[in-house]
């Protein structure tokens, strides 16, 4: 069967991620203080998506935490990474923790499609169940689903690495990649939407990035009252725009049920090769039931939605 644009094998240069690593005989303490997931109870070689967030409970950054014997990794945004490293440094006080920027010493790749796992096996010689690790030599490889992996791995190996996953699949740029992200109903953080969305605004429980059983934490009241009050009024949804002027995160999206009143706004967009651009908007409930929403104003172009990988709540 050919691919289709959905399914066709990608190996993307992630440079437009960072690497934070997190050491330390605290590390694994202090990052359970401060991130919305349960560190402690992450094994060794495994990961997990997290998140930070401020004392009201909103998103300062999302990212994928792995966990190593000997130490902690953690893959966010460039645009992100010096302050959320700045800020982060601010909490550690007395705490036996050291929080570095690794990016340099380190490439990222992303590869997804169905020729993925072969890509994958053929360098690590063995393929990790989603969010867990495997190794070769000082490279390391996480499982993000069945068809979607991101590799790290010294500088000095780059060459190898790249030459191993590209084997069956298209050499491709953070679009693809960012693109393959949003299709997976995974939000990321990025500069323009910091401290815009709670957790559950943008699905972060459905994906496995919040712990309700864990201790306190930044924002863990608002984001603890709203699981088990209720009264979360917006959702992440998939959506599609038709092609021409490129939507951007944190554009303002409108229906007519709120007027002039922006009904929601983008999370994340790329294009995609059919054309048009994929995103993950954050809208009103009742705007996503009716699909009802317009891009930059009410008379704007109409955002077609699509169903995510997941169930999501109505």
């Amino acid at each position: 069967m050919p691919d289709t644009p959905h399914r066709a094998t990608i190996t993307a240069e992630l440079t437009h991620n960072a690497l934070l690593r997190v050491t330390g005989d605290d590390a694994a303490a202090f990052l359970h203080g401060q991130f919305t997931n349960d560190v402690e109870a992450l094994p060794v070689d495994a990961a997990q998506w997290s998140g930070w967030l401020t004392a009201k409970g909103r998103m300062l950054a999302s990212f994928l935490l792995v966990r190593r014997a000997e130490d902690f990794l953690l893959m966010l945004p460039t645009e992100i990474v010096e302050p959320v490293a700045k800020r982060l440094r601010m909490f550690v006080l007395r705490s036996k923790v050291k929080i570095e920027d690794v990016t340099a010493a380190h490439v990222r790749f992303g590869v997804a499609g169905e020729a993925a796992r072969p890509a994958i096996a053929s360098f690590f010689e063995s393929v990790p169940e989603p969010m867990r690790v495997t190794r070769r030599d000082d490279a390391i490889c996480v499982a993000l689903e069945a068809e979607r992996f991101v590799v790290f791995a010294p500088v000095a190996m780059a060459d190898r690495v790249r030459e191993a996953l590209t084997q069956g699949g298209a050499a491709a740029g953070a679009e693809a990649w960012e693109a393959a992200n949003i299709r997976a109903g995974v939000p990321t953080i990025v500069a323009a939407t910091q401290e815009a969305f709670v957790p559950q605004m943008v699905n972060y429980e459905l994906i496995g990035g919040v712990s309700f059983k864990k201790g306190c934490y930044p924002g863990q009241e608002i984001v603890a009252r709203m699981h088990y009050r209720g009264g979360l009024k917006r959702r992440m949804a998939l959506a599609h725009f038709a092609a021409g002027e490129a939507p951007k995160p944190g554009d303002a999206l409108f229906s007519t049920a709120f007027g002039e009143q922006a009904a929601g706004e983008i999370a994340n967009v790329a294009a995609v090769p059919e054309g048009g651009f994929d995103a993950l908007v954050v809208a009103q409930l009742e705007s996503l039931a009716t699909n009802d929403l317009h891009w930059k104003s009410l008379d704007g172009p109409a955002v077609e939605l699509k169903p995510l990988p997941y169930d999501v709540p109505k």
